[in-house]
C-alpha cells in the first residue's frame, strides 16, 4: 500500500476512470480531483471526487502526481507527451499479483486480479487490465492496453500501442507489432504485424491500420 499522502489527480472521467480512481483508492492514495473535457460532467463527482474542469487545466498541476485514465492507447500517448511535466504514478492494486521482480513503467496501472510473473517488463502508461494475466520474461511496450481476462505465456513481446480484446491469448514468444488490435477472444499462434487487426481462433489478421490516430478503444 502506498503511504505517501501526496495528491494525485486523474485525468479522464468515463468509465476507465472508475477502475482506475477504485484502484488509487484502494492503494491508498488521496485521489483529489478528475479533469475531463466533456463540460456535463464537471462540478460531478466519480466515487466522491470531484470533476473540475476540462484535461487542459492539468497545466496548473506542474510537477504533481497524475494518473491519466484512458482507454485509448493513442490518446493516452497524446496526453502524456502533452504534459511532460507531470509525475506519473504507477499504480497496483493490492489485489494484483506482481512479483518483486517486474519493471514496471511510470503511469502505468495494474488492476484487481492481474497477475505478473517473474521477470515481466511492462513499459510506461499501460493498462494490465481485470484478470489479466503476464507471464515470465515478457516485454510490454508503452501504452499497450491488455484488456480483462487476457492471458499471455511466457516470453511474449507486445509493442507500443497494441491493444489486446477481453480474453485473448497469446502463445509462448509470439511477437505482436506497434498499434496492432487483437480482437476479443482471439488466439494468437504466430506473430502478429504493426498496424493491423486480427481476430478469430487463431488469430487472423483483417485489416491494416496506418493511421493509430484513428484507432478507437
Amino acid at each position: 500500500m502506498n503511504t505517501d499522502a501526496e495528491s494525485v489527480y486523474v485525468l479522464g472521467a468515463g468509465g476507465h476512470a472508475k477502475v482506475v480512481v477504485s484502484a488509487l483508492q484502494a492503494a491508498g492514495y488521496q485521489v483529489t480531483a478528475i479533469y475531463d473535457d466533456d463540460a456535463q460532467k464537471w462540478g460531478q463527482r466519480l466515487l466522491d471526487v470531484p470533476i473540475i474542469g476540462a484535461i487542459e487545466r492539468a497545466n496548473e498541476l506542474d510537477g504533481k502526481r497524475a494518473v491519466l485514465a484512458i482507454g485509448h492507447n493513442a490518446t493516452r500517448k497524446a496526453l502524456a507527451t502533452r504534459f511532460p511535466t507531470l509525475s506519473w504514478a504507477c499504480v497496483q492494486h493490492p489485489n494484483a499479483d506482481v512479483h518483486a521482480s517486474v519493471q514496471l513503467g511510470a503511469g502505468t496501472v495494474v488492476f484487481s486480479g492481474a497477475v505478473i510473473q517473474p521477470g515481466a517488463v511492462i513499459g510506461q502508461h499501460c493498462i494490465i487490465n481485470t484478470g489479466a494475466t503476464v507471464d515470465h520474461d515478457c516485454v510490454i511496450g508503452d501504452y499497450v492496453h491488455i484488456a480483462p481476462g487476457v492471458h499471455l505465456a511466457g516470453g511474449v513481446k507486445i509493442d507500443e500501442g497494441a491493444f489486446l480484446g477481453i480474453g485473448s491469448v497469446a502463445m509462448v514468444g509470439i511477437t505482436i507489432g506497434a498499434w496492432a488490435t487483437i480482437g476479443a477472444g482471439g488466439v494468437v499462434i504466430q506473430d502478429i504485424p504493426p498496424y493491423v487487426t486480427a481476430v478469430g481462433v487463431p488469430a487472423k489478421v483483417i485489416k491494416t491500420q496506418p493511421n493509430i490516430s484513428t484507432f478507437q478503444r
